[in-house]
């Protein structure tokens, strides 16, 4: 019944051929649910929908409130996640009172409704619904038929579900470029790459004396709340973070050198900086009868990664390292004692046209050569913390 055309890293070609080879075989199927409770700290769960003579998969998703939801209470899936019993319904009988799902798929001409449950092998329930528009609706056959395959398809739907969580989490934890990586098999210890990139390396100040001063809790809190304010920009430019080190964080931005676009990614990063040095000024955090406000130091560089499996026995991080991570690490630290936002090196300045100051050359710990270091023409100095 299934084609192996369409693999599990494609789950929504392989939804649309299984539903499409389930009507060849007589099921009369016009819409079908799929609904999968997802690991995913700000997801509850996805839905991914097919509609027989619709090009396409119908995709979303929904967060931890849609179960309090009057929405969700006063469906058919409420009662499958709750009881996990099959729930049917006919659009144009007693019960659409009281599932209004009912009354907006007879809306749209389906006779009759049928919700079962996903039971997965790890324990979680999940669940599937299908509708057709046959005169009459399902007969007993089809019935029969739909739970004959539910146990299989729940098989599969598994398999591509877990995969699917494996992504999202290593996006979560790694990024999604190093999860790909992971994922594609680069797994062994010094399995790397070089590439070229743009270097963001962040860090808040006064983060020790904050530390010191409010209970742990309040600084985590005021943590999350600053790293949002870069997390969104950086991707939004297409970076990834890599890593969080306390109060730091560094991010890459790939540079592909055969088309040569380095001059528009130090673009799109000068735009982050200044979109997330807004976002962390603009951030106010109320602490007793105290509104702590927040600056942060970014350095820029463009340069060289090694960017790859880097560790010790079975714990190993993928990250990147090279002495253009380096030279970053020091030039934030030089933001800092200059008392400004966003500091650039010479490579980064000359892919990037702006309208930069030199703000001096200065000796770099491990490097021969004392380093050209610029600022923006917008900013001025800010007190040194």
């Amino acid at each position: 019944m299934i084609s192996a055309r369409h693999p599990v890293d494609n789950p929504e070609g392989w939804m649309t051929e299984c539903c499409e080879r389930m009507v060849e075989a007589g099921l009369p199927l016009w819409r079908v649910g799929v609904f999968i409770r997802t690991l995913h700290p700000e997801v509850f769960g996805r839905n991914f929908i097919w509609t027989e003579g619709v090009s396409g998969i119908q995709m979303g998703t929904v967060d931890f409130e849609i179960q309090t939801t009057p929405e969700f209470q006063a469906s058919p899936l409420s009662i499958v996640f709750s009881d996990e019993v099959e729930v049917r319904g006919n659009p144009h009988g007693p019960e659409a009172e009281r599932f209004p799902v009912l009354l907006d798929l007879r809306n749209e001409g389906a006779t009759d409704y049928l919700a079962l449950p996903l039971h997965f092998l790890d324990g979680t329930l999940h669940a599937m619904s299908v509708s057709t528009r046959q005169p009459g609706g399902f007969d007993p056959e089809q019935i029969a038929a739909l739970r004959v395959i539910i146990e299989p398809l729940a098989r599969i739907i598994e398999i591509i579900s877990q995969r699917r969580t494996a992504e999202m989490l290593l996006d979560t934890y790694v990024g999604n470029s190093a999860g790909a990586r992971i994922l594609g098999g680069q797994i062994r210890r010094g399995h790397n790459d070089t590439m070229q990139a743009a270097i963001w390396l962040s860090d808040l100040r006064g983060f020790t004396a904050l530390s010191d001063r409010l209970p742990p809790e309040t600084v985590v809190q005021i943590l999350n709340r600053y790293f949002d304010c870069q997390v969104t920009a950086i991707r939004g430019h297409g970076g990834e973070v890599l890593k969080f080190m306390g109060d730091g964080l560094l991010a890459v931005f790939p540079i592909d050198e055969y088309v040569g676009d380095a001059a528009h990614v130090s673009a799109r990063v000068l735009e982050a900086a200044r979109e997330s040095r807004a976002s962390v000024e603009a951030l106010a955090f109320p602490v007793g009868d105290i509104v702590e406000r927040f600056r942060f130091g970014v350095a820029l560089h463009i340069g060289n990664i090694l960017y790859g499996n880097i560790g010790g026995g079975n714990r190993l991080d993928f990250t990147c390292i090279g002495p253009a991570v380096n030279l970053a690490a020091r030039l934030e630290k030089i933001a800092g004692k200059l008392g400004r936002t966003v500091v650039a090196s010479e490579g980064f300045v000359k892919v990037c046209r702006h309208d930069w100051r030199e703000l001096g050359e200065f000796p770099i710990a491990g490097f021969s050569k004392a380093q050209r270091v610029y600022g923006l023409a917008e900013e001025t100095r800010a007190a040194v913390v």
